[in-house]
């Protein structure tokens, strides 16, 4: 077991950052492109076209990853108790439900039906199927 803790400390504030910065389709790929290019790299395949196109892709993604964490250190564990960053994807007025809000809470209803939409289709067909 390799132990870093500064490392880890760095990366879970890194992390929170990101969180906080990138939208999700990209929040989600940019584990799986980390693993695959660190498999590249691990079997010494730094110069591949595989690599260099995965690396461009970890640049694109931080290009609006900046801000800071705050980092409470307790008995061998890192946790973010605090971010910011000036380029923060959160609005507070979008994130409230109150009318004061700037959230149109009439579309979250058709969003609700066209969501749910698939499922709702499948349970007719099951209720057909099972008569």
């Amino acid at each position: 077991i390799y132990e870093c803790p500064g490392a880890v400390t760095l990366l879970a504030a890194h992390k929170e950052i990101e969180d906080l910065t990138l939208v999700r389709e990209v929040a989600h790929f940019k584990p799986i492109i980390e693993n695959e290019l660190s498999n590249l790299i691990y079997n010494a395949l730094w110069f591949s076209p595989a690599t260099q196109a995965l690396i461009a892709y970890i640049k694109e993604t931080q290009k609006v990853v900046n801000g800071t964490a705050k980092v409470k250190l307790y008995k061998g564990n890192a946790q973010v108790v605090a971010r910011k960053s000036p380029n923060s994807l959160y609005d507070e007025n979008l994130a409230t439900y109150t009318s004061a809000g700037t959230f149109d809470q009439d579309a979250a209803v058709s969003f609700i039906k066209l969501w749910g939409l698939p499922t709702k289709v499948y349970s007719e067909v099951q209720k057909n199927v099972e008569q």
